[in-house]
């Protein structure tokens, strides 16, 4: 405000310099005239436009510049929280990544271990099932031993009957049949 006085200052005091030197100007002169009171109208119609100006032209603009300037600002904040989420989000995801790497290793690990005692304990079944397969076949084949010695017994002792009867040549009753039978089975299991 105080720019604005002085300037009013200043124009008033041209234009009573250029009043008072118009009185003993020359003739080319008198083509631009200045009429004092036209000037002071001007002057202050010059006043006016500015403050109006500045009133309703400077200042809407100004306040549209500082809402775009916050907009800006708030935007830009906007944009640092997202970016710090991001890396918040990034952090969360990696230290996810590593957990989940870890439980899938665990989870091989355990698998491993487990495929391994299973495979243990299938050996072990297989073995024993191999061992009471094999004391099975040996005990049948004992038993299809004693069979076929008892078979053979039965035939050699007919065999020894018909031989001895030949040569004794003399009936046998069936006591001292199986006597002899029993003999000889015995005297052919020790051979």
């Amino acid at each position: 405000m105080a720019e604005h006085q002085e300037l009013i200052n200043a124009m008033l005091s041209i234009s009573k310099v250029l009043l008072t030197a118009g009185e003993e100007t020359p003739r080319y002169q008198e083509l631009v005239t200045l009429v004092p009171w036209n000037f002071i109208a001007q002057i202050l119609n010059l006043f006016l436009q500015m403050f109006l100006i500045k009133k309703f032209l400077f200042k809407p603009i100004r306040e549209v510049l500082e809402k775009r300037k916050a907009k800006a600002d708030a935007e830009i904040s906007d944009a640092v929280k997202a970016k710090e989420e991001a890396l918040a989000m990034k952090a969360e995801y990696e230290q996810n990544m590593l957990e989940a790497r870890d439980k899938a290793n665990a989870i091989l690990a355990d698998a491993t271990k487990t495929a391994s005692a299973k495979s243990d304990e299938i050996l072990k079944e297989a073995s024993a099932n191999a061992v009471a397969i094999k004391a099975k076949a040996e005990k049948d084949i004992e038993q299809e031993k004693r069979k076929a010695v008892n078979e053979l017994k039965e035939e050699i002792g007919g065999m020894a009957m018909e031989i001895a009867g030949k040569v004794i040549e003399r009936e046998i009753n069936e006591e001292d049949h199986n006597k002899l039978i029993n003999e000889f089975i015995e005297k052919v299991g020790e051979a």
